[in-house]
């Protein structure tokens, strides 16, 4: 019987039993690496949980959930979770408004993003509209004009179509997909080609 230590008898030739057998192997075998993994990592204390997420944190700014999955990740639940976390901010490690606003000045400046998508990803991240609305301050307007202008003449540049009304939605959807506002886009588009 299973509850008496015994293992379980099957014979292959049962068919349906063949199958139940080699599923319960493999789950079996899951369940063991699962629990030798768990013994290979180990649990981590609070103080070491927080050096390591000091490490982690003063690479580069980070948000609260990146931080939180990066916990549970190591192992660290519950009220530990909310002590490291309590302590990083305190030692100013963690600081959500500036995560929020280095991440739309890299992801302006280097991926030429707009505010959509600038926006949809730090709410993707559970960033508080605060800290949003603080890092959407960060993008000045002439340069963000400037930036989706640039953005829009590179694209008609490598758009090949030779039906003008393709092109165009070609370049718009592209821009609308870089998280550039449609009006502003649809103006930029007209002004370059009437």
């Amino acid at each position: 019987m299973i509850g008496s230590g015994e293992r379980p008898q099957f014979r292959a030739s049962e068919g349906n039993g063949a199958r139940f057998c080699e599923e319960q192997q493999r789950e079996t075998i899951s369940r063991v690496f699962i629990i030798v993994t768990n013994q290979k990592k180990g649990w981590l204390s609070s103080e070491e949980a927080l050096a390591r997420l000091q490490k982690y944190c003063a690479y580069q700014d980070r948000c609260h959930e990146e931080v939180r999955r990066k916990l549970v990740n190591l192992g660290v639940y519950g009220d530990r979770l909310e002590e490291v976390m309590a302590e990083l901010i305190a030692g100013n490690f963690l600081n959500e408004e500036r995560f929020a606003r280095s991440f739309a000045r890299g992801k302006f400046r280097m991926k030429n993003w707009g505010r959509i998508r600038i926006q949809m990803e730090l709410k993707a991240r559970r960033v508080s509209e605060y800290c949003i609305r603080k890092a959407l301050d960060e993008l000045p307007d002439d340069e963000y004009r400037v930036a989706a202008e640039k953005v829009i003449k590179q694209k008609f540049a490598s758009a090949e179509e030779a039906d003008a009304y393709k092109t165009r939605k070609k370049v718009v959807d592209y821009a609308i997909r870089k998280g550039y506002e449609p009006e502003l886009v649809w103006e930029i588009v007209q002004r370059l080609q009437p």
